[in-house]
């Protein structure tokens, strides 16, 4: 039914949250089992919706300092930090395109005569990173026209390894203090554009990290909605990062299945 929910409302994902054993008031718990729905399937990782429920549980009166949440991706941290969220999450690198022809028709749907600097594979996420030239700002991403049913169509016809997720992505342009923008596209999974991605991140964290040579990141998500985070690889614990957002409620309601 999480599906049916999505569908209804016309949201990228519905999640749902337990507390677990030894079973404790609401308020008091600091273990919960999560899972993610899209309008189409089960996700493996999302960020945001794990924020959200952080916020959420906070708002009903739930302040433990940190919650544990048990998922497919294993345990996942949230915490607070100020006015934000803060989620340890798993890191997941890229690598080069052994076989880039496998992708050249995705890539010129995604971006189209645009110059391309760089394109990864997150074998982990099964999300494709495509980096725009520098030459490119902000206002150039914001404005590619990327229809979701032109790139299904593609994969499909280029017989591809399998892609779940399109990220296009772009570097923080000289003295600003956003490190770098992204969109990213999931038709795959029932989600045309999503508004802020946490799962992207540990892709885009890995890959940038790297190009800048720096382990704090400060990103932009360049959907219509859009969204700001804060990044950290961990030191203490390798193949991890921090993603940390502020989150705000706007709609309370209760739902009759």
């Amino acid at each position: 039914y999480h599906q049916k929910i999505n569908q209804t409302t016309g949201v990228s994902y519905c999640n749902g949250t337990q507390h677990l054993p030894p079973v404790v008031r609401l308020f008091s718990a600091t273990q919960f089992g999560l899972r993610w729905f899209t309008p189409s399937r089960e996700v493996a990782l999302c960020g945001h919706a794990t924020l959200a429920t952080a916020a959420i549980l906070h708002s009903l009166g739930n302040t433990n300092a940190r919650l544990a949440f048990h998922t497919l991706s294993g345990e996942l941290a949230a915490w607070h930090e100020g006015d934000h969220i803060a989620l340890d999450l798993p890191l997941n690198p890229t690598e080069p395109l052994q076989e880039k022809d496998e992708f050249k028709k995705l890539i010129q749907v995604a971006v189209g005569e645009m110059s391309v600097q760089d394109v990864r594979y997150s074998p982990g996420t099964c999300k494709l990173l495509i980096r725009l030239s520098d030459v490119y700002t902000r206002q150039d991403l914001e404005r590619l026209p990327i229809d979701p049913g032109s790139l299904l169509r593609a994969e499909r016809a280029s017989g591809s390894p399998d892609v779940m997720g399109v990220i296009v992505t772009l570097r923080g342009c000289g003295g600003d203090r956003i490190d770098f923008y992204s969109r990213y596209f999931a038709p795959w999974v029932g989600i045309n554009e999503d508004p802020v991605t946490g799962s992207a991140h540990t892709v885009l964290a890995s890959y940038w990290s790297k190009e800048l040579g720096k382990q704090e990141l400060t990103a932009r998500q360049c959907s219509p909605r859009g969204g700001e985070l804060q990044l950290s690889l961990q030191q203490q614990q390798h193949g991890r990062v921090s993603v940390s957002g502020q989150s705000r409620i706007v709609l309370r309601g209760s739902l009759h299945l």
